[in-house]
């Protein structure tokens, strides 16, 4: 299997101007996979730079020859199918199932569809007074910082870089220093089909020193970000030097309600998939399941038997269901919170620890775990971000959308209910950016993306995510209006 484990600027594969490296580490073992070159502020400036230079010619390319090129890079990632869900196994323990039939078509998918949306972009022609004819366009807005997260690499660079692209902006992209390889081996692909040097840019290195970098520089006109609240937070400020634009999408908490009228099979099913897959490390994970009470004790009879038969193991194996958290530190994040539940008194219904397998010792590993618990608890509050659910219940449809709003994020949320006037009551009053009906996780790169409160502000994907990466210009023509007498003399 071929490993990037330099940065990509201008063109060429470089190392780190003062030689620096990081480690990457497989998290179903603990060994080393690389080091990987390590950017810090004159490696964010050296880049920046490119991108920069680059950007008169690629803005003004045309839309469609743009597009023509992501369509190219989407065909290729296809014919490196294998290959890329094989690295992005390895390096972020998703099981390779997921990462063959999810992360890897999903990634092409997105390149693909912006590939033909570039050249969609349209103005609007505005009835103002008469002699006149007002009419707005899309710009680029430039040079571009996106820091992609840890739990979906791969995926997330297609997320952030096919629209910025599409748009006609030229990209810094950091990717975490956790999970690099594969947007490094995505960049190598956008190299072999023909994007110019410069137009891309890929950069490794930790948050506090080239992320700080790349938030605050001057010469970034706008930031991408997806990853925590706090983080987030932290861009912001470092945004203001310029102005420059911030999208962000950040913590989730999502409500999963569980209706007295729900078909329990499927939403044991659903509600499985919604905190179990890439064990729970999903912002829009439906980390709280809020059930009536006259169901609880069929549902969860049926969703702890569920859970208690997935198979954790090597996230190689195509028959692993649920491979290790991503990091050691994360996982020791985890099973911090099964400690606090047990102090808040929570009913630990299954797991709380490390699986017993001893051939499973050396990686970040955490059973399934699900835990009766209180609206206001920690465990309730606060993202978790791994295989951890908090059962809630409640007594009415008033207690269940108090429950449901009753945290700081709104990012994802699902209900399952077979009357549709309650369903669509719901979808009106949760306080989220999203809202899955008799479903859960649903994603589409036609379907806007984001969240409401401390989830941040902007949306991926869609028609939306395009005006997140351009800006409007307002045109003004004089057709045959009179000018003021004021100015004629």
């Amino acid at each position: 299997m071929h490993i990037q484990n330099k940065m990509l600027i201008n063109g060429e594969w470089v190392d780190a101007l003062d030689g620096a490296t990081i480690d990457v580490v497989n998290p179903h073992d603990g060994s080393l996979i690389t080091k990987l070159a390590e950017a810090k502020e004159a490696d964010v400036d050296r880049a920046v730079a490119a991108a920069k230079a680059a950007y008169p010619s690629w803005g003004a390319l045309q839309a469609s020859e743009r597009g023509h090129l992501l369509l190219k890079l989407a065909d290729k990632i296809e014919e490196c199918a294998e290959e890329l869900a094989q690295l992005e196994s390895l390096d972020t323990g998703h099981p390779i199932r997921d990462t063959r039939n999810l992360d890897v078509k999903r990634t092409a998918f997105c390149f693909r569809y912006f590939g033909g949306m570039a050249d969609k972009l349209e103005g609007t022609t505005i009835p103002v007074e008469e002699g006149f004819l007002n009419y707005t366009s899309r710009e680029p807005i430039g040079v571009v910082g996106q820091i992609v997260p840890w739990n979906f690499p791969l995926m997330f660079t297609s997320w952030k870089m096919a629209p910025a692209l599409a748009a006609g902006n030229t990209v810094v992209i950091k990717p975490s220093e956790i999970t690099p390889l594969s947007t490094l081996r995505i960049a190598e692909l956008m190299l072999e089909v023909g994007f110019p040097p410069g137009v891309v840019n890929v950069i490794v290195g930790y948050g506090h020193t080239a992320g700080a970098c790349l938030s605050e520089h001057e010469d970034v006109g706008k930031i991408a970000f997806t990853g925590s609240t706090a983080t987030g937070q932290r861009i912001v400020q470092a945004s203001a030097g310029n102005l420059k634009k911030v999208q962000l999408e950040l913590g989730g908490k999502g409500a999963n309600i569980i209706f007295e009228d729900a078909d329990i099979q499927k939403a044991v099913g659903g509600s499985a998939w919604a905190i179990f897959h890439n064990q729970g490390q999903a912002c829009i994970a439906g980390s709280r399941i809020i059930i009536h009470e006259s169901i609880a004790d069929e549902f969860l009879d049926k969703f702890v038997a569920l859970a208690s038969s997935i198979r954790l193991g090597d996230p190689s194996n195509p028959e692993t269901e649920m491979g290790p958290l991503t990091s050691k530190l994360h996982q020791e994040r985890v099973l911090e919170y099964c400690e606090i539940a047990r102090q808040e008194g929570g009913e630990i219904l299954l797991g709380g620890k490390k699986p017993s397998d001893p051939a499973l010792a050396n990686g970040c590993y955490v059973e399934p775990t699900i835990v009766r618990g209180k609206a206001t608890d920690r465990i309730a509050q606060e993202e978790v971000f791994g295989p951890f659910v908090t059962v809630i219940t409640f007594k009415d449809d008033e207690e269940a959308l108090a429950i449901a709003n009753g945290t700081e994020y709104g990012l994802g949320s699902g209900l399952w209910t077979k009357d549709i006037s309650r369903a669509h009551k719901f979808a009106r009053e949760i306080h989220a950016g999203m809202v899955w009906i008799n479903c859960y996780k649903r994603v589409h790169p036609a379907s806007p993306f984001g969240g409401m409160g401390k989830s941040g502000y902007g949306r991926e994907m869609g028609f939306e995510v395009m005006r997140e990466y351009t800006q409007v210009k307002s045109v003004w023509v004089n057709i045959d209006a009179k000018i003021p007498p004021f100015y004629q003399r």
